[in-house]
């Protein structure tokens, strides 16, 4: 049977993760990388996490999250969630942007999950006062 189909926020709680190190140990004399925002990812590896095919994660990546999360600045420039290459580095994600995109992610599920549980207390309430009601 298939496993599920990871949502944006594991799959990029999973990056998050997995790459932070990476990120943070980017400097101008340890140049691991082209520039420290782009953080080059290993979609082979996570779609073995996830097990699933590498170019499902790919895909969510390039032409779902790129048209969905990357944005213009005010002076038209494009900026990008994911990039194919960036000179020497392959497969590589705007850190920062991943970052914020995941905080809002998980924001917006611990405001889903308060208010589900606002409104199940709620039906109970609204149940044990029926209940009082016609028992009285």
């Amino acid at each position: 049977m298939a496993r599920p189909i990871p949502t944006d926020e594991t799959l990029l709680n999973t990056i998050y993760r997995t790459y932070l190190r990476d990120f943070s140990d980017w400097s101008e004399d340890n140049k691991t990388r082209v520039t420290k925002i782009w953080v080059p990812i290993d979609i082979d590896a996570l779609g073995k996490k996830f097990r699933c095919d590498p170019d499902l994660i790919f895909g969510r990546l390039y032409y779902h999250m790129n048209e969905k999360y990357g944005s213009k600045t005010g002076d038209g420039q494009e900026v990008n969630f994911f990039n194919m290459r960036l000179a020497n580095d392959r497969h590589v994600v705007n850190f920062p942007l991943l970052t914020s995109v995941l905080a809002d992610l998980q924001d917006n599920r611990k405001r889903f999950i308060i208010s589900t549980r606002l409104a199940a207390l709620s039906l109970v309430v609204s149940a044990i006062s029926i209940g009082i009601a016609v028992l009285t």
